[in-house]
């Protein structure tokens, strides 16, 4: 493989991954962005403000500083403040997607075998993306089930809806012809 292309590709899955949420996103209700299935549940909210959070210290000096910032408190970020808006919430997810992007944006292929840092535990750099890229894609899986949940019947499929595999096999065969 190349190591170029790998950066190339792990850009474009945090791109899909980020495009998946958003789309998700748009059609949870204000009510059900901060609704919890039971109380060991996360509300998307809470797995954005998280996400968001790791994000913030995981990407800001990527190459420089540990992973987990020392002014990160992690637990807080399972926690809806009252002052807390769906704006203010989808602001800081949009920060953690620019913290990102423009710390792997401008790495080469010799960048992929330096040395970070995440909770004092030595990462690879093409390591340490491919955590992240786990990590955020488990987290957007959560929030495409609530939102999928919530939404019901008037969920719009984010990939092959149901019952049209093959329709949508044909419109890829014929893209390719």
């Amino acid at each position: 493989m190349q190591t170029d292309s790998y950066l190339n590709d792990a850009i474009e899955q945090f791109q899909k991954i980020k495009t998946l949420a958003d789309k998700a996103i748009v059609q949870i209700s204000k009510d059900d962005f901060f609704a919890v299935l039971d109380e060991e549940s996360n509300s998307v909210a809470i797995i954005i403000k998280h996400l968001a959070g790791n994000m913030r210290s995981r990407w800001t000096d990527f190459l420089a500083t540990d992973g987990e910032k020392p002014d990160r408190n992690r637990d807080s970020e399972f926690i809806i403040g009252t002052q807390e808006t769906r704006e203010s919430v989808l602001e800081q997810w949009e920060v953690g997607w620019r913290l990102l992007f423009e710390a792997i944006t401008p790495l080469s292929p010799l960048d992929l075998g330096r040395t970070v840092y995440i909770r004092n535990e030595p990462h690879s750099v093409l390591r340490a993306i491919n955590r992240q890229l786990t990590h955020y894609a488990y987290h957007v899986g959560q929030i495409v089930f609530l939102g999928k949940h919530f939404a019901a019947g008037r969920w719009r499929s984010l990939s092959v809806p149901r019952g049209r595999s093959e329709e949508f096999n044909v419109e890829m065969r014929e893209k390719r012809s």
